[in-house]
């Protein structure tokens, strides 16, 4: 078969994941301020060779499943059965409209599948007919009997350890599990097993170890740890901003709209708090600052609501396969006070951010009815931003 075939993906995601200790189902839980399905489905959704990603999900998760994947393209979920392999069944059945050639069945339970194993799945079915990705068995291991007695112990040059995405012709496949339905067989643990019963030769090809299966809630931790280490790089960068007071019935200060008896003279919105945090957020990357990205000489910022610019520098951070650690914004002011809008404030931001708001900080201070703050003549801030870079020796010297 020809590597140019249409391929479709299959994401189970219906199980409940008992084993994975409280927090609701796990591929709907957090990973490195990720949810785990989101991660699952993103490297099948952005892959170049991938044409549909068609997820099948408890109709009781509607809700979570719509929040955790915000953003990504796939096809309206198929409702999840009462096992995995009933589960497997509905998705391509789902997908059969569509006619794909190869279709990949991923468990979202493993977050950290790569392009690189995605794409030697599609490589192995178009050659093969079905492939299942392995890694080498290294540890010892032992046969035992009921009462735990050792009965044998097996060759492990030979064993691998099977991972997903399995990946097959798409009407071998769904034919194989029509029958297993058909006959009653509801006892396979993958979907190479039935390919296996139904009579096809499954080959195998290089797993990565990183595609772990999140299983138990040692699992998340471990994985939390390792994600961690990867972003080894921690920076800090600080922002300062001012405006003074002019004609106008408002002042937009963290992204809140704030009635006031002035507004601010400003080329943008003059949101000191914002402009400040994005300056924080380009100083912690190096990347110069606020100005140089948003020139106050370009016309097209005249007015422009100060969240574009956060958003803008989140991204920066994000682009750099970076994660936001803490971001913290002081208002300095007499008027309006602060305290009460300081949880609006921090909401706001977390929004923009997309970071939790126990991350995001907003205090206030006056300045003792000194300087032009403390005259009421405009209002300044400072920022902080903290965040976590993947760690590159290249931006090292000794």
């Amino acid at each position: 078969m020809a590597k140019s075939q249409r391929t479709a993906v299959v994401l189970v995601a219906a199980g409940r994941g008992l084993r994975a200790g409280a927090g609701g189902p796990k591929q709907y839980r957090e990973i490195g301020g990720v949810p785990v399905i989101y991660r699952a489905m993103e490297a099948f959704s952005t892959h170049p060779d991938v044409f549909a990603v068609q997820p099948v999900v408890n109709p009781d998760d509607s809700a979570m499943f719509t929040a955790a994947v915000a953003g990504l393209k796939h096809e309206a979920p198929a409702n999840g059965g009462a096992t995995r392999q009933a589960s497997v069944l509905s998705g391509l059945e789902a997908l059969a409209k569509h006619k794909p050639d190869i279709v990949l069945i991923h468990d979202a339970a493993r977050p950290f599948v790569s392009s690189g194993v995605i794409s030697r799945a599609i490589e192995a079915a178009s050659r093969t007919g079905a492939a299942i990705p392995v890694v080498p068995v290294t540890d010892t291991i032992k046969v035992t009997s009921a009462n735990g007695d050792v009965e044998d112990t097996p060759d492990r040059a030979s064993l691998r350890v099977a991972q997903t995405p399995q990946s097959f012709r798409f009407d071998v496949i769904l034919e194989a599990h029509r029958r297993a339905a058909k006959d009653g067989r509801s006892d396979f643990t993958d979907d190479a097993a039935i390919a296996e019963w139904a009579g096809l030769t499954v080959a195998t090809f290089e797993g990565d170890v990183a595609n772990m299966k999140l299983t138990t809630p040692e699992d998340f931790v471990r994985e939390e740890a390792r994600l961690a280490s990867l972003l080894g790089d921690i920076r800090t960068g600080t922002g300062y901003d001012v405006h003074a007071f002019g004609e106008g019935d408002h002042l937009m200060l963290c992204g809140v709209r704030v009635p006031h008896t002035k507004g601010f003279l400003a080329h943008s919105d003059g949101d000191v708090g914002l402009h400040a945090l994005v300056d924080a957020i380009l100083g912690a990357l190096a990347d110069g600052d606020i100005g140089s990205h948003f020139p106050p000489s370009d016309a097209k910022w005249k007015g422009a609501s100060s969240d574009q610019f956060l958003k803008y520098a989140i991204e920066r951070v994000t682009a750099r396969g970076g994660r936001i650690a803490n971001l913290e914004v002081t208002m300095i002011c007499e008027r309006p006070k602060i305290g009460p809008l300081r949880d609006a404030m921090r909401a706001r931001i977390a929004e923009i951010s997309g970071v939790d708001i126990s991350r995001v900080a907003v205090k206030a201070t006056t300045s003792e009815r000194l300087g032009f703050t403390g005259r009421e003549e405009g209002i300044a801030a400072t920022a902080s931003a903290t965040i976590r870079l993947p760690f590159n020796e290249k931006t090292w010297s000794v």
